[in-house]
């Protein structure tokens, strides 16, 4: 029987732009906040080694670009992952288990996103068109890599460290070794942290056979993991300051971002986990906008105009 909700026709059909906002929870739209900072640091740091000047077209572009893919890889990671989240109590209430985003709607949002990604490519330079499918296939591997690697946060770093990588070439249409610095600088800090969230899977992971470095070596294992990757992302994001001749300001961040790090690791511990979401959320976040607004303070010291 029908409730009166429902009426005699059955439910009421979702309205388009509640479709709109549920796809926007689906991939978490919000969490662009980790990507987009390294995206603009390299940007303008590309802006300030070329004419000194902030090319605002560009640099939307790339805004563009990185939320368009980001945003594919979401919705494709939650389509492939379905079924896998639908057995993790966790996960059991994401909108694709529970039905609130159809498979329909996920991927008529993801190739939307796709095309967006596309588009502002095509808008950049030709290099970046030509490159952008390649950027694609790692988004699409990764929720596959918990199905046959234990490092499947490996192939996450990876797909991250593109962004950096794409946004210089996004300015320059050339290849950049300092770009490539920092790209590997937020691959392996994304990966560290993605180790540090695996952890609370571990249990559900194991019983379901679900690939990850927590459920392979452990809890503390994928804690020790995390901690080495960010002494290496400290370590290249130092070098990234070294190659472009950083100022005092960027270095200033670069303290704080090992400040936000040694606390990261010392609310999180093998046994007490129950802080991991402000270790993932709030401190991730916070290390990225703070490096972001520290290595823009310095490009507008040393001349940049914006």
């Amino acid at each position: 029987m029908s409730s009166v909700s429902e009426g005699v026709t059955g439910p009421r059909p979702v309205p388009s732009a509640g479709k709109v906002r549920a796809f926007l929870r689906l991939v978490m739209i919000e969490h662009s906040v980790f990507a987009l900072p390294f995206a603009y640091m390299a940007s303008l740091t590309a802006m300030f080694l070329d004419d000194g000047t902030v090319h605002w077209w560009e640099l939307f572009l790339v805004t563009v670009a990185m939320v368009g893919l980001r945003t594919f890889a979401m919705a494709a990671n939650r389509i492939i992952d379905r079924e896998i989240d639908a057995r993790n109590p966790r996960t059991a209430g994401r909108e694709m288990v529970t039905g609130v985003v159809s498979v329909r709607t996920a991927w008529t949002g993801a190739l939307v996103a796709l095309a967006v990604f596309l588009g502002a490519a095509a808008l950049l330079n030709p290099l970046c068109l030509v490159l952008a499918p390649l950027a694609v296939v790692p988004m699409v591997v990764y929720p596959y890599g918990k199905r046959f690697t234990d490092f499947p946060h490996a192939i996450l770093g990876l797909a991250q460290a593109i962004g950096p990588v794409g946004a210089w070439l996004a300015v320059t249409g050339a290849w950049s070794w300092e770009a490539v610095v920092l790209g590997l600088a937020v691959g392996v800090w994304i990966g560290g942290f993605d180790l540090i969230y695996a952890c609370q899977d571990v249990a559900t992971d194991r019983e379901t056979g679900v690939r990850s470095v927590p459920a392979r070596f452990g809890v503390a294992g994928a804690l020790y993991g995390a901690r080495a990757g960010h002494v290496v992302t400290v370590a290249l994001l130092a070098w990234y300051g070294v190659l472009t001749e950083a100022g005092a300001a960027y270095w200033v961040g670069l303290v704080i971002v090992v400040a936000a790090f040694v606390y990261e690791h010392s609310i999180v511990r093998p046994g007490d986990l129950s802080r991991l979401n402000r270790a993932f959320f709030t401190v991730n976040g916070f290390i990225g906008i703070a490096l972001f607004v520290c290595a823009l303070a310095d490009l507008v010291l040393r001349g940049l105009t914006v």
